[in-house]
């Protein structure tokens, strides 16, 4: 099933999730592999931030984990799609969830409590090029008190020539946050830009 996920889709249908006895059979080999890709769609920015970036896989993935694990049937399945199928790349963007990542409760919330709005400051730039992040918009992840979620979800959106310059192999490409008290930035691993294109349409 993995194989099939892996042809770019779009989009989760009820049709592509299987029956959890299914599921239970390849689960571990199919977490195998995907763990495997799935290195080269993570990148860290900042001494507490790191990103994932998403695709129809990880999904796939994200929908029959919750499945297997909550065990909710039918009217759980419609949910689940709801909620993941935006976070899958529709052919002209990047899409990624990225965690702030501090073990210490005390510290995280000191942390958090000083990165309100940094969903709206992260950019990925190559080339001359910025493109700034459009945060999902599920729900709001910074609080009226200027709190924000150890958890965002961020879309890049790209215009047609950027698409081509960042597929383009050696593109310089780096991903940062302007926000002032986290202002990071780093460089993409050509083998994570190159693994990213592929998500972008021919």
């Amino acid at each position: 099933m993995l194989e099939q996920a892996m042809i770019r889709k779009q989009q989760l249908t009820p049709g592509d999730v299987l029956p959890l006895a299914e599921y239970g059979k390849i689960r571990q080999e199919t977490r195998r592999k995907l763990s495997a890709r799935k290195r080269n769609r993570r990148i860290e920015v900042g001494p507490c931030v790191t990103f994932y970036f998403e695709s129809y896989e990880t999904m796939w993935m994200q929908v029959h984990e919750m499945l297997f694990i909550e065990k909710g049937g039918p009217e759980q399945i419609e949910h689940e799609l709801s909620a993941y199928n935006p976070l899958i790349p529709k052919g002209q963007e990047l899409v990624a969830t990225f965690m702030i990542e501090i073990d210490d409760p005390g510290r995280r919330r000191r942390v958090l409590s000083r990165l309100g709005g940094i969903e709206e400051t992260a950019f990925i730039e190559f080339g001359g090029e910025r493109i700034a992040a459009r945060p999902e918009t599920d729900v709001d992840r910074t609080s009226e008190e200027g709190k924000a979620s150890s958890v965002q979800f961020v879309h890049f959106d790209f215009r047609p020539a950027q698409i081509a310059l960042f597929r383009t192999p050696g593109t310089e490409v780096t991903l940062g946050f302007s926000h002032p008290a986290y202002r990071h930035i780093t460089v993409m691993p050509e083998s994570v830009r190159a693994e990213l294109a592929g998500d972008f349409d021919q």
